[in-house]
């Protein structure tokens, strides 16, 4: 009897959209205490709940928030990019900020069948992203999100600005109106995520944009609750962004 954690890339065709893929199998005959962290993705999760699947959406993520794991729990979960909540979901999330809503629309459902293995879950959401049509994506925020993400959330507000021809008032309007939060403190938490991978392997000084290793221990700290040591340790499996990243698989499709 074990825990089971498995997390996937996309492939490239929706990799704009979509961040990563997991799965998580409670399977040790026991509750699990686990920590939630900050990591940028707004998570759409297919839990099997009293021997029925319950599709949710969870928003962003600002803070650390304890949970526990349920005996027999088994979630599928796709991890998406921002830009994929206007052009996918077509809502704003920002009321489930730090939390999650059921799901009821008719484009994200499952079979038993695509329920049925982490691989054929992938394959089937992948499917149902590609069968969605997405027209006139605004140049704008398509390259925001762009710059985004390639630079890991270390740039700044002003230099965004900048490159997309867009007022950082307006940007910021934009993401507190959609998400919840402003531009910089997403870039803020996307720069904690990325810290993960090098984190996970005990490199425990700043490779992104930090000030300096004062700067790196605050910031690990603040959204994490605990220092980059601890995080790194990860006793008991406690964050299970960090026992995923050790477990990614390379891109299917």
């Amino acid at each position: 009897m074990s825990l089971i954690i498995q997390s996937a890339l996309p492939d490239s065709s929706i990799s704009h959209l979509v961040h990563s893929f997991w799965k998580l199998e409670n399977n040790t005959g026991k509750e699990i205490p686990s920590t939630i962290l900050p990591n940028g993705m707004v998570d759409l999760a297919v839990i099997n709940i009293d021997s029925s699947w319950q599709i949710s959406i969870r928003g962003l993520d600002t803070m650390p928030s304890a949970i526990n794991i349920p005996v027999g729990t088994k979630m599928y979960s796709a991890g998406f990019k921002l830009l994929a909540v206007e052009y996918l979901f077509g809502d704003s999330i920002k009321d489930v900020l730090n939390g999650g809503r059921i799901l009821s629309d008719e484009i994200w459902k499952f079979s038993n069948n695509d329920l049925s293995s982490f691989e054929i879950f992938c394959s089937r959401i992948t499917q149902i992203i590609k069968s969605i049509s997405i027209e006139n994506i605004d140049n704008r925020k398509k390259k925001l999100f762009e710059l985004i993400y390639a630079s890991e959330g270390s740039i700044t507000v002003k230099e965004l600005s900048e490159n997309v021809f867009w007022s950082s008032r307006q940007i910021n309007r934009y993401f507190n109106q959609q998400f919840g939060i402003s531009l910089k403190t997403y870039c803020n938490i996307l720069r904690f995520g990325s810290s993960f991978k090098h984190i996970s392997e005990g490199r425990l000084f700043p490779e992104h944009n930090f000030t300096d290793q004062n700067h790196f221990i605050k910031e690990i700290k603040k959204y994490s609750g605990v220092t980059p040591k601890e995080l790194s340790k990860n006793s008991d499996n406690r964050f299970m962004d960090i026992v995923a990243i050790k477990k990614t698989n390379p891109k299917n499709g």
